[in-house]
């Protein structure tokens, strides 16, 4: 799986970041002081970027945590094979693929794309 730690205090909104073993997209980051008998703590909301969800963390700032390392790459549309599936080439590796597509995209061959892979995992963005 392809990620690194950080300090949960050097993320921001727009960072990625791993919850409940998701890649997550951070929609909102925020600290509360210290308390009398602990370190300050960041309240993390986010959303998941492959599957939608929403997903919430509470962490001490100088904790470590996991932080997907998301690939942004381009293609270009071989075939589509139906309303919500093409076939994609990476224009990198030349490889082919077969990604599903999101509902309000609407693709043709040789449309160029970029997409998100984590892992298995791909989106066209």
């Amino acid at each position: 799986m392809a990620k690194e730690q950080k300090e949960v205090r050097d993320l921001q909104e727009g960072n990625y970041v791993m919850i409940d073993d998701a890649p997550c997209k951070i929609n909102s980051y925020s600290t509360a002081k210290p308390g009398k008998h602990g370190s300050a703590k960041a309240r993390i909301d986010a959303r998941g970027v492959f599957d939608e969800k929403k997903r919430s963390l509470s962490q001490p700032v100088d904790a470590k945590i996991w932080v997907p390392i998301i690939d942004r790459k381009q293609g270009q549309v071989v075939s589509v094979e139906s309303e919500d599936v093409a076939q994609v080439m990476d224009l990198d590796t030349y490889e082919t693929i077969t990604i599903s597509v999101p509902g309000e995209l609407s693709l043709s061959p040789d449309d160029q794309i970029e997409y998100l892979e984590h892992d298995s995992q791909r989106k066209i963005v």
